[in-house]
């Protein structure tokens, strides 16, 4: 990931984008690991992460991971999702963060020495030039190997640096803590959106 000592770092995480990633890649990640490694390798800033909670008042399966990311040194930043009925009769949910990591993108960018982006979501291309603009080096995490490959080549293009989620996986995955503990899943939202989807 290329994180250096001297640098102020910020990590920018798109709930859905990396959970879809890490799903297709088969494994969980452990958010905590996730921020050690930040903490460890740079003089760490802020982790913000993005989500679209659905708009009902049912119980979210999304609430237990973001309020354990909020009690653990995150910076949410949540808002309702637009829920709605395709085609098939089948419930999706839509909730794009494209504007609510841009903005934050540029507001740090002054504090910033290097952002981290995970998101594979080629409308932040323009963001990412506007950093890069103000002197902070972008490194873009998605993944390539997932079917489909979740980066678009715009964003690819324009980050300084672009890694392979599957190459640094190993260093914040939950798979051997699931395999001890015989925990279930957080369930995300986005879960909505696949052929598993219930109609209730």
């Amino acid at each position: 990931m290329l994180l250096r000592q001297n640098e102020r770092t910020a990590l920018f995480i798109d709930g859905a984008s990396l959970h879809h990633a890490a799903r297709n890649l088969g494994f969980e990640v452990d958010f905590r690991s996730l921020r050690s490694l930040f903490e460890s390798q740079c003089q760490f800033q802020r982790a913000f992460y993005y989500a679209a909670m659905p708009e009902t008042d049912d119980y979210s399966p999304l609430r237990p991971l973001t309020d354990w990311l909020a009690y653990n040194g995150f910076h949410l930043i949540l808002k309702n999702a637009r829920e709605f009925t395709d085609h098939s009769g089948r419930r999706r949910i839509k909730g794009n963060m494209d504007v609510e990591l841009t903005v934050d993108l540029l507001e740090q960018s002054s504090r910033l020495d290097h952002a981290v982006i995970i998101s594979g979501d080629s409308d932040l291309r323009r963001a990412v030039e506007a950093a890069q603009s103000r002197g902070v080096r972008v490194t873009v995490i998605s993944s390539m190997r997932s079917t489909p490959p979740m980066i678009g080549d715009d964003l690819r293009r324009q980050a300084d640096r672009f890694v392979e989620l599957a190459d640094i996986a190993p260093s914040f995955t939950r798979r051997q803590s699931e395999q001890r503990t015989r925990q279930a899943p957080v369930r995300h939202p986005a879960d909505l959106n696949s052929d598993e989807t219930s109609d209730t």
